[in-house]
């Protein structure tokens, strides 16, 4: 199917902002906004865009190849670049100082590979902005581990050694990135940029 093969190429390149697509921030602080992208063609010329609430263009960059890092073109002056793309996991992240209410909203990580017929892809991050952070209350979960410490320990212990196992898991098959990619769930790409989800689902049957 001809259809198929333009999905295949579509999906090459792949962006990510990781499992939590929501961020809180502390009023007047500084906050990391990740992402970064993958693509088992290699990348030439490749263009990456911030955007704030799908309109607003808040980082612009270029990035000539693997073996060199991103050139500014445009941002706004409270935007800086932290990511690296010389090394292993193309990361593209920014952060944004001196967070204000303003500045809550929708964040929108756009890359653009000219190597892949143009392909692009995108993801979103959703930012909340508060006066203070509030603790939880943890009395339950306390008396809890004061019940059966021992045992919610090693259990404990035993999900953090599991979630590091699948770590190093992932980051090897990583390496070994096939070019017919899915696009995670997690990618909220359903905001009318390009390369969005949103057009690729069938309409209803009535």
């Amino acid at each position: 199917l001809p259809g198929l093969h333009v999905l295949a190429i579509a999906f090459a390149l792949e962006v990510s902002v990781g499992k939590t697509n929501t961020v809180m921030a502390l009023n007047n602080s500084d906050v990391l906004l990740p992402c970064v992208f993958a693509t088992c063609m290699g990348f030439q010329d490749l263009v990456f865009t911030w955007y704030f609430n799908s309109t607003e263009l808040i980082y612009h960059g270029k990035i000539k190849n693997k073996a060199t890092e991103p050139t500014l073109v445009a941002r706004n002056p409270r935007v800086d670049f932290v990511g690296s793309t010389t090394k292993k996991d193309n990361n593209i992240s920014i952060v944004l100082r001196n967070v204000e209410f303003s500045d809550a909203g929708k964040y929108t990580c756009h890359v653009k590979n000219p190597k892949e017929k143009n392909a692009q892809h995108n993801a979103t991050i959703f930012l909340t902005v508060v006066q203070k952070m509030v603790e939880t209350d943890n009395t339950v979960t306390l008396i809890i581990v004061g019940v059966v410490g021992g045992l919610i320990g090693l259990l404990i212990l035993f999900m953090l050694i599991k979630r590091v196992v699948l770590f190093i898991i992932k980051k090897t098959q990583d390496g070994k990135k096939e070019c017919l990619v899915s696009s995670s769930g997690n990618d909220n790409t359903e905001n009318g940029l390009a390369g969005s989800k949103a057009e690729q689902k069938a309409p209803p049957k009535a």
